[in-house]
């Protein structure tokens, strides 16, 4: 019996950041509004097959997985021009065969980075910040290929963990002050300012 194929489309786009590109498909990755990071091939061994092909081109830099796409930042010696049809179709393929894209979540806890996720104390304003970033930050950020996780609260300092394309992204730290601080200063009085997790 012939093994059929999911019909898959994956269209390319253009992200804020020069360095991503956000590879969009007509089907979900991951569910439950999970996102995964690699910046290396060692990193995504184990967890992702899908990363793990996609570190074996020489130009890819980073893979970031998210609820139908998958934006992925290349190293600047090479142009966008030459590359973005091969990982568009290297990625279709990869999707249409019905291969794993993760096969376990990494530990977000982070045992294999140097330094140990930032932990903050829970507060009362949590759920209010967590709300405000869902309903007007999380659509915009996921439209340009990234996400945004919120850190925690403490001593009127907001902390954000930013992903994927947004993550070193020239025009994030533009986002952070203008746009998310903007909003929570106006809807949480106590707010004073909006940080990014530095890893």
């Amino acid at each position: 019996m012939e093994e059929t194929k999911v019909p898959v489309t994956i269209y390319a786009e253009m992200t804020p950041n020069p360095l991503t590109m956000k590879f969009v498909a007509n089907k979900y990755l991951l569910l439950n509004d999970a996102t995964v990071e690699f910046s290396s091939l060692q990193e995504a061994r184990g967890f992702s097959p899908l990363a793990e092909a996609l570190f074996n081109f020489p130009f890819v830099d980073g893979v970031f997985i998210a609820s139908n796409f998958v934006t992925v930042t290349k190293t600047d010696n090479v142009d966008w021009d030459f590359i973005v049809m091969e990982l568009r179709d290297f990625i279709k393929e990869w999707i249409a065969e019905g291969k794993d894209v993760l096969i376990m979540m990494p530990n977000t806890s982070s045992e294999n980075k140097d330094t140990p996720k930032k932990e903050i104390a829970p507060s009362e304003y949590d759920e209010v910040i967590v709300g405000l970033l869902n309903e007007y930050v999380k659509p915009a950020v996921e439209n340009d290929g990234g996400a945004i996780d919120y850190v925690g609260y403490e001593d009127g300092v907001v902390t954000v963990e930013m992903k994927g394309s947004c993550a070193g992204c020239p025009s994030s730290t533009a986002t952070l002050k203008n746009g998310i601080e903007q909003l929570l200063k106006s809807n949480i009085e106590s707010v004073k300012e909006v940080v990014a997790l530095s890893v």
